[in-house]
């Protein structure tokens, strides 16, 4: 599942709208590095168009993951405020949406309903990424590594299936909208 629609589907019609606000629309040529690796970052991303290669020097800088449209760039940083663990390059010329640190931060300061659904919706996603790790290294041997997407949404709160059709509308008027600016 795009990560990008936990976090849309817990947040607000007011919490989507402040984020619309609060972000901008950056172009990323292809080749370029939108982070790097043990160098702080100051925004969060949303893939709104393109591709990314995500690499690590853990594994000699090679592709451990690509990610593409509806997927979030950075939240790991901005929970634990470190320096990212791996560098992010366009494969392609791509678009993303770019909600500062700083304003972030703010928000959640300021905004307790705001701040509960995001971290809600931060927890659950970085849990399900768990999940899959842990299926893929073959720790739980019952599930087919394969059949990890399905078997995951089949695991979610009923409660937030239901918000979901609302995260792929509020996605798609992103992708659409927001690209279409400028």
């Amino acid at each position: 599942m795009k990560k990008v629609l936990y976090i849309l589907a817990e947040l607000s019609d007011r919490d989507f709208s402040w984020l619309i606000t609060a972000g901008k629309r950056l172009q990323i040529p292809v080749g370029t590095t939108l982070i790097e690796e043990g160098k702080s970052i100051n925004a969060v991303y949303i893939i709104l168009n393109g591709s990314f290669a995500v690499c690590t020097e853990a594994m000699g800088g090679e592709e451990i993951a690509r990610v593409s449209n509806g997927e979030i760039l950075g939240e790991i940083s901005f929970v634990d405020s470190r320096p990212p663990t791996a560098t992010v390059k366009a494969l392609e010329n791509s678009t993303v949406w770019s909600v500062s640190r700083a304003q972030l931060s703010a928000k959640l300061l300021q905004d307790a309903n705001f701040a509960s659904h995001f971290y809600h919706a931060l927890a659950m996603f970085l849990a399900d990424r768990l999940r899959g790790t842990v299926s893929r290294l073959g720790y739980n041997q019952k599930n087919n590594p394969d059949d990890r997407d399905d078997q995951s949404d089949k695991d979610l709160n009923p409660d937030f299936l239901r918000s979901l059709e609302i995260a792929q509308y509020r996605l798609d008027w992103m992708v659409h909208r927001l690209n279409d600016i400028g």
